[in-house]
């Protein structure tokens, strides 16, 4: 079994709200003019070392410098840096040097058009917007985003009957699916009240149903004075998501009496959340530049679109802007629906650059709100920073009566780990009840009844289960063979461990076991040779000193080989 830290870190991958880590910036890409020289062609290439690095901002200053000091003859750099600008979010500059003429890539020249008209509905000019988005105007692959922001300029322009019209889709779904929300909106602003709700209804009933649009219909509502209509469709989306906390807020408000209805979106605001749906699938389509530009757009038209910012903040901590990410993170606010999440990702920012004193004091800020998700994020930043104790704690006041089986693994570990193992055993037991089948879950109560002696026949089947199921797993292929190791069964446990070596040949915990295993099979040469690789793999505190008060003392693994005990045996 691999060291806790590795497995918790496993376990924090599926139950927390772990950001994902970033990238340290390429030690090798040009960090200031000076690296290269000020010529045209040395900032166009800073500028491009800073782009690839993750460095929006600095990237757009380098290639407009660049594009106002040299001869762009062929357009490159201008399309560089309006490309670098609108990644960095200036989409007022990047309008302004939106690519256009021969020169000009026919990719470029649609982004162009793109950032134009966002420009234009900024700006409060929406009948140019609505010539730059018509649909002969508008080319591959922008035309789902202009056919659901289409709508929205026609709205600003006046024109109530040309926004109550449903993109045409031409067969996407998410112009289909989005489209309609956004009509549903526009209808209820024109005060098409029925069709309004027939569209929301539809959209309610359909499999596809996530929280966005129960938000949407339960405010809109609201907004009719619906209250128990509005309460009764969040509780029916608890039921299928019932630690959502955003729905769980909506139905407290609408619960009572004094509660203000939320509003219904401003035309800008619309028109920015029309841009999502696009955005994300952008960025499920691994077309990340052209994902973040639409993000930067729809925070153009509504500067408050917190998950865009998380969003926004999400690229750029993948790309190694830590500043740039956490600025992102700090945009929402207090009281609103993303504040809690956006506090988790901006403390766990901290935690991968191994600062848990900022991580822990942001979560606990966070958590102060008595938001679930907070206090969750919150828990499992004590666990990472080994207050086993307090996580559990953190844990007692979010598990209610219907757990969620990640929560209670969580405090299963917790309680493990703190010494509690009588009431960890209880956690991980119910949680195994309602995830029977989790590798990571069977891997860890497996073990740990094997470690203890206990229940060793379903032990055993479980660890044999888990790895079943992950046979390339190397942590889980060294559970097993540590479990044959403990229960006297050393030349099996020696070729299962040599297997967990091969798979992760790194892993300082794995080395340390097979070179116990080694030991007992009486191959002392090669037991004393992992030993000696543990030191030179980084090993925690405590398994340096267990390897080298084996090598000191020539003595191998504490305690005599055991007879074996196997199951079935």
């Amino acid at each position: 079994m691999r060291s806790i830290a590795s497995k918790l870190a496993v376990l924090m991958a599926s139950s927390a709200l772990l950001a994902a880590c970033a990238s340290a910036p390429s030690a090798t890409a040009p960090q200031a003019d000076n690296d290269v020289g000020t010529s045209p062609y040395g900032l166009f290439l800073a500028g491009h070392g800073a782009l690839n690095d993750g460095r929006g901002a600095q990237a757009a200053a380098l290639f407009d410098r660049a594009r106002i000091e040299g001869d762009d003859g062929d357009g490159l750099i201008a399309e560089r840096a309006f490309t670098a600008a609108v990644l960095a979010g200036d989409i007022q500059k990047a309008a302004a040097m939106a690519p256009a003429g021969d020169a000009a890539s026919e990719g470029g020249k649609r982004l162009g058009r793109m950032v134009a008209a966002v420009e234009a509905l900024a700006e409060d000019k929406p009948k140019v917007a609505r010539t730059l988005l018509a649909p002969d105007a508008v080319g591959f692959p922008h035309k789902p985003a202009a056919a659901l922001l289409a709508p929205w300029a026609a709205a600003m322009s006046g024109d109530v009957d040309g926004s109550i019209v449903r993109p045409q889709s031409h067969g996407d779904k998410i112009v289909d699916y989005f489209g309609m929300l956004g009509q549903a909106y526009l209808y209820e602003r024109a005060k098409r009240y029925d069709e309004a709700e027939t569209d929301f209804k539809a959209l309610a009933g359909t499999q596809a149903t996530d929280d966005l649009v129960v938000l949407a219909y339960g405010g809109f509502l609201e907004r009719r004075g619906r209250r128990a209509d509005a309460a009764a469709l969040y509780a029916q989306g608890l039921s299928n998501q019932p630690h959502n906390s955003a729905l769980s807020n909506a139905r407290t408000r609408a619960l009572d009496p004094k509660s203000q209805p939320p509003a219904a979106p401003g035309l800008k605001e619309g028109a920015a959340e029309s841009l999502m749906a696009p955005a994300a699938a952008m960025l499920a389509a691994k077309q990340d530049e052209i994902g973040l530009a639409y993000l930067r757009l729809a925070l153009r038209l509504d500067p408050t679109l917190n998950s865009a910012w998380l969003t926004v903040g999400d690229l750029m901590q993948s790309a190694g802007d830590i500043d740039a990410a956490r600025a992102a993170y700090a945009k929402p606010k207090p009281g609103s629906l993303e504040y809690a999440s956006s506090r988790a990702k901006l403390a766990w920012s901290y935690q991968t650059a191994k600062d848990p004193e900022t991580a822990l004091k942001l979560a606990r800020e966070a958590a102060a709100t008595g938001d679930s998700d907070a206090r969750i994020t919150l828990a499992d930043l004590l666990r990472v920073n080994e207050k086993f104790a307090e996580s559990a704690e953190v844990l007692n006041g979010v598990i209610g009566p219907n757990p969620d089986w990640r929560l209670l693994y969580a405090r299963g570990v917790d309680y493990d780990r703190a010494g509690r193992w009588a009431d960890g055993e209880r956690d991980l037991k119910a949680a195994l009840a309602l995830k029977p089948d989790d590798a990571e879950l069977l891997n860890y109560l497996g073990y740990s009844w094997i470690d203890r002696g206990e229940n060793l026949a379903e032990a055993l089947a479980m660890v044999q289960k888990a790895v079943g199921q992950n046979p390339r797993s190397g942590a889980m292929v060294d559970s097993l063979g540590w479990a044959y190791y403990r229960l006297g069964d050393f030349k099996k446990a020696v070729e299962l461990l040599e297997s967990a070596v091969e798979l992760e040949a790194g892993d300082p915990d794995i080395n340390n076991h097979l070179g116990d295993a080694y030991w007992r099979v009486d191959r002392r040469d090669e037991a004393v040779f992992q030993w000696r690789r543990v030191l030179t793999l980084a090993p925690e505190a405590k398994l340096k000193a267990e390897a080298e008060a084996k090598l000191g003392t020539g003595l191998g693994p504490d305690g005599p080989a055991v007879k074996a005990i196997i199951a079935g045996k």
